[in-house]
């Protein structure tokens, strides 16, 4: 089976709201024997699932039945790859296919979780197909189920961090993973907070570094009146020894700086027991301190902010003995508890019987083979700790409030936002005072697992907690998101959209094909119109109002960067642009996939869409939040319809824009006033200028506001390079455009009939679309100018040099305006010639590719004069 391409469709798409595997097939290839034999292949691939482990839970008979009702062999496939991601642990069930017969493609859509898991998936399930259809070798189901699984472990989100990311989004709060150790960001731009394991992004540094010295944390703890146990540092075994008998009783020798009970020993009363533990506690670091040991059991307090949230007893590793077996047996026994394993993500931990846990043994006069009496408790280790296979029994309910406000006390005086602490005491319900309880350590970055999967008890809300922390209540980290799609004029839109808010003091992020903003400044240059350069402005913390351009191929490559946005404005579709690519080659199709932004529009939020655009309009039905219409049409039907149902819509009359809501319409602002539109002249700025004003307006900005910034706006090469710059030149008028499909240039030849001229002349150079867009290009450039200078198209991968300009010649053939057409072979140069050449009453049109530079030479060319606007 050939795999043509892969889609990692890591946001809402084309398909569904949910991360998607999209996967390429020959249907022809797929197809041929699965039809042929479709039965067999079933009977043969239900025969290899129920050698697994797994076809005893149920799950078999409804995957049998599933696979009998596939309708073809790509949904068959589908299916195979969602109970392998199942299998493993995934929680996944879109699947969606579409058959393409007209361009020989099948494309499958499946849900994912982890982008390695899905990919892997694809790759069993296509094994385990080729298999049941008689073309492949073995297939051991359960070896690639424990596969995925260990890719899980791998690639997935830690398991401290699921629970918070899992409560973000019950929250309705943006989620998104910065890299491969599970750094979160929550939210975004200036109100994002970020989380790590189980630290947060005010989580101090020096904070920190306090609890790692644990000599340290205790002075501090004692200062606000928290109980610790006595004790000091050492300098080697003897003074261990020393501090043993200064402190008496039974004593703790461990490392003063070490994390998860490494290098610790308890209850050490011989000289040879704290020798010994003193060198196993130096092995792991070099400072060591003695401290009295405090009876009583070890619990973790787990403290969020000002509050203890949950709270586990640690039982140390034991055995119960019933008479009978020995203490390698019982401990065998317990081992096949399922949730005891080896690995850290294991609820439990296998006790080992290791040369520490001999020992231990030794101590309390058992060996390996001993068989204790019936009821006698006997330890294997010491310590309490999970990884040593210690037990862990849910206590939240039982915790003091005198406990709490101690551990809460002790988490403040070191600094810490997220803590958990060592409690050891005999009744957790009574207060520590009372029965000489002590804190004995302070941890940040707390293991959080052990209150989501206690022992015998129902997990506790952890992630929960953190993320009220994190977000107080009614805030969920979103900042105002406007996003512009459409063919022509989502620059423009979102340039006049940024300026508007900009105005307002707020620092506005923008991403579009001219590069990303942050506050007026650019960041990155070249096309920045997808997903990943929107994450680069969500990322920015102090980003309060996102502005994001969104074009097709983002779309279409890896959907959107968001799950949600407060404005969808919708500029137009017309004829499209970028037809034919990666399978949309219609109108309908490509309707479709702009339609992607409408549906993460918030149901409170507004889609900002062009009435006068029927596949525009249609797109209204998908929002799930308001519309507002705009159109250069008062009467539009739509407008009209709207406006008696007490809806909103920005239009055009008696040459001023005019706002509508409910019955009442109110005058914006005239159109002589809005410079970027010359009057009113350049009909498409007009368009452009009421989706902005309507993308904003939806989005709360108040009539003056809107009025000013229009204003305010005059369109020059430093606020819209190349979108319709002019130069007057006494009776001449220089226009420098960027007219990148047949609809962009359709729209100035319309501007320009409303400019007065006697003669019109394009500077211009074919653009990368289809052969019959840009023949379509030509027969408008024949239709519109009185002279043609072309500069020879160069460097786009899949023509050769100067094949573009000679389609705009066959549009060109038959055309009778122009007087005269000629080619060159460099942009600049055909400027410079057509700027030379310049003559009373032309209106001349620069239509620039290497937009920067040729700017920067026609500001050369009129010395410091910059465009104006009349």
């Amino acid at each position: 089976m050939t795999v043509r391409k892969v889609l990692l469709l890591r946001g809402p798409n084309v398909w569904a709201r949910v991360p998607l595997l999209e996967v390429w097939l020959d249907p022809a290839e797929i197809e041929k024997p699965f039809a042929r034999d479709k039965e067999e292949i079933t009977k043969r691939l239900m025969a290899i699932l129920s050698q697994s482990q797994e076809s005893v839970n149920g799950r078999t008979s409804a995957l049998e039945t599933r696979l009998a009702s596939a309708p073809n062999a790509v949904e068959f496939l589908g299916i195979l790859i969602l109970e392998l991601q199942t299998r493993a642990g995934a929680e996944v069930e879109v699947l969606k296919t579409r058959w393409e017969p007209e361009v020989g493609v099948a494309r499958l859509a499946v849900q994912y979780q982890v982008e390695q898991v899905a990919q892997a998936a694809l790759q069993s399930a296509i094994r385990l197909f080729d298999t049941s259809a008689g073309q492949g070798g073995e297939f051991d189901v359960d070896a690639e189920v424990e596969r995925l699984k260990a890719l899980t472990k791998v690639h997935g989100i830690g398991p401290n961090t699921a629970p918070v990311v899992a409560a973000a989004k019950l929250r309705g709060i943006p989620v998104r993973r910065l890299n491969a150790d599970s750094l979160i960001q929550l939210g975004h731009g200036v109100r994002q907070r970020r989380f790590q394991t189980a630290a947060t992004d005010r989580t101090p540094a020096v904070a920190e570094s306090i609890s790692d010295d644990k000599d340290l944390t205790k002075d501090l703890l004692r200062s606000v009146g928290v109980p610790v146990p006595d004790g000091r540092p050492v300098t080697d075994a003897e003074d261990a020894w020393a501090a043993a008998v200064e402190l008496g009783g039974a004593v703790v020798v461990k490392p003063r700086d070490a994390d998860h009970g490494d290098g610790i020993s308890l209850n050490l009363t011989s000289r040879e027991q704290v020798l010994a533990a003193y060198a196993l506690a130096r092995d792991v670091s070099s400072d060591v301190m003695v401290e009295q040991h405090a009876p009583g059991a070890h619990h973790r307090l787990l403290v969020v902010g000002d509050r203890v949230v949950a709270a586990a007893r640690r039982d140390s590793a034991h055995v119960i003995g019933d008479g009978q077996r020995t203490v390698a047996q019982l401990v065998a026994e317990v081992n096949k508890d399922p949730r005891r394993g080896t690995s850290p993500n294991s609820p439990l931990r296998k006790i080992e019987l290791d040369e520490a846990s001999i020992k231990v043994l030794s101590e309390d006069g058992y060996a390996t083979d001993s068989i204790p009496p019936a009821g006698t408790r006997v330890l294997i280790r010491r310590n309490s700790h999970m990884k040593d296979g210690g037990d862990n029994v849910d206590v939240t309910d039982l915790v003091h409030p005198e406990v709490a406000a101690r551990a809460v006390d002790a988490t403040q005086v070191i600094g810490l936002d997220l803590a958990g602490l060592d409690v050891v005491v005999e009744d957790i319900s009574r207060p520590l005072e009372e029965q000489k309880g002590v804190i004995v350590e302070v941890n940040a970055n707390p293991w959080l697992r052990q209150h989501l999967k206690p022992w015998n008890d129902p997990p506790r809300p952890v992630g929960e907690a953190i993320v009220a922390a994190l977000f107080p209540h009614g805030e969920n980290g979103r900042i105002p998101t406007i996003v512009v799609t459409g063919t022509s004029g989502k620059t423009t839109t979102s340039r006049i959209i940024a300026h508007l808010f900009k105005r307002l003091g707020k620092v506005v992020g923008m991403s579009s094909t001219d590069g990303i903003y942050i506050d007026g400044r650019r960041i990155e240059t070249g096309d920045c119109s997808g997903p990943q350069s929107a994450h680069t402005v969500f990322l920015n913390p102090i980003v309060e109002v996102a502005v994001l351009e969104t074009a097709q191929g983002g779309i279409i490559r890896e959907g959107l960067a968001f799950d949600q946005c407060d404005v969808s404005v919708v500029t137009n579709l017309g004829e499209g642009d970028h037809l034919e690519l990666r399978g949309v080659d219609t109108l309908e199709a490509l309707a479709r996939v702009k339609r992607t932004v409408v549906e993460a529009v918030s149901p409170t939020g507004f889609a900002v869409l062009n009435a006068d655009d029927p596949l525009v309009s249609a797109m209204a039905e998908a929002c799930p939040g308001n519309i507002l219409w705009f159109s250069r049409k008062p009467e539009n039907r739509l407008i009209e319809a709207y406006r008696a149902q007490g809806g909103r819509a920005i239009t055009i009359r008696d040459g001023s824009i005019v706002l509508i809501e409910d019955t009442a319409e109110t005058l914006l602002i005239p159109l002589a006033d809005v410079p970027l539109t010359h009057g009113g002249r350049a009909v498409f700025q007009v368009e452009n200028v009421l989706a902005a004003a309507g993308g904003a307006w939806a989005l709360g900005l108040s009539k003056d506001d809107l009025r000013d910034g229009l204003a305010s706006f005059g369109g020059d090469p430093g606020e819209m390079p190349a979108r319709f710059n002019v130069w007057q030149v006494g009776d001449a008028t220089v226009v420098v455009d960027f007219p990148h499909n047949s609809m962009a240039l359709e729209a100035l030849i319309e501007a320009a009939e409303r400019f007065p001229h006697k003669r019109r002349v394009i500077v211009f150079a074919g653009c990368n679309r289809r052969d019959a867009d840009v023949i379509r290009q030509g027969e408008l450039l024949g239709d519109g100018f009185d002279e043609i200078l072309l500069y020879k198209d160069k460097g786009n991968q899949d023509r050769k040099d100067g094949e573009l300009n000679a389609l705009l010649r066959q549009g060109l053939e038959g055309r009778s305006r122009p007087r005269r057409l000629r080619e060159v072979e460099e942009e600049l140069i055909a400027i410079e010639t057509a700027l030379a050449e310049l003559q009373a009453g032309d209106l001349l049109i620069l239509g620039v590719e290497r937009i920067e530079e040729s700017l920067e030479f026609v500001r050369r060319h009129f010395g410091s004069k910059d465009s104006e606007s009349r």
